[in-house]
């Protein structure tokens, strides 16, 4: 299985590269940079690989929730690749990446919250299913305050995102532990979900796929003369 993966969603730029068990990644802290760190991040993973983008066999890439700018990026340069090499696409979930980085680590129930501005966040809550990030209820964006008045949670919950830091409340007289490495989401951590959806066979052509910003006055606007 060889599985290119992208992601722009948030102010972390990265690529990485799953080639039969083995990966290789490329990440960068680096907002307003994404558009010419990406691709210069995805040949030198490909050449140092030896491999041309048909020789994959899906794009991977993080559809959002997120920056606005950055998951249209992210999108459009998904579209770019996949359509290029004729490529399948898999589009994962920024927040179920964090999720699922602290679940490699061996957290079973994770909250997820991205800061989304404007005194809201984009939130998920995961819980791990044989070693994977599964969504509880539907991912939102909402106001913290909101958010904390609704959610029930376990014990030894894993709080994931930016949106802790923007919102230290949020954990106030919780059984939550914050785990302030995986404050944003990046390619590597989208790797046991892409294999996943790859063999359940959830791979889609590149027209069908839409990124996700939860707030609906947001809408993708697919490239001139696509349908």
């Amino acid at each position: 299985m060889k599985i290119l993966i992208i992601d722009t969603a948030t102010e972390n730029c990265s690529a990485a590269l799953y080639l039969d068990g083995q990966i290789s990644e490329q990440e960068q802290e680096s907002p307003r940079e994404h558009s010419q760190r990406l691709l210069p991040m995805v040949d030198a993973l490909m050449a140092d690989a030896g491999l041309t983008l048909s020789e994959l066999d899906a794009i991977a890439f993080g559809r959002g929730p997120g920056s606005f700018t950055g998951i249209r990026i992210g999108t459009a340069m998904m579209q770019g690749l996949a359509l290029g090499a004729d490529l399948p696409v898999l589009p994962i979930s920024n927040l179920a990446a964090m999720a699922q980085g602290a679940i490699d680590q061996g957290a079973t129930e994770v909250v997820a919250a991205i800061d989304a501005r404007m005194a809201e966040v984009y939130f998920g809550h995961y819980r791990a299913e044989n070693g994977l990030a599964v969504l509880v209820g539907e991912e939102q964006v909402i106001a913290p305050e909101q958010l904390k008045a609704q959610w029930q949670l376990g014990d030894n919950v894993v709080a994931v995102g930016t949106g802790f830091e923007t919102y230290p409340e949020l954990a106030e007289g919780e059984h939550i532990t914050i785990a302030s490495h995986l404050r944003l989401p990046s390619a590597k951590l989208m790797i046991p979900l892409a294999i996943d959806a790859f063999k359940q066979g959830k791979a889609m052509p590149v027209d069908d796929v839409e990124p996700v910003y939860l707030r609906n006055n947001v809408a993708w606007k697919k490239t001139p003369g696509r349908a």
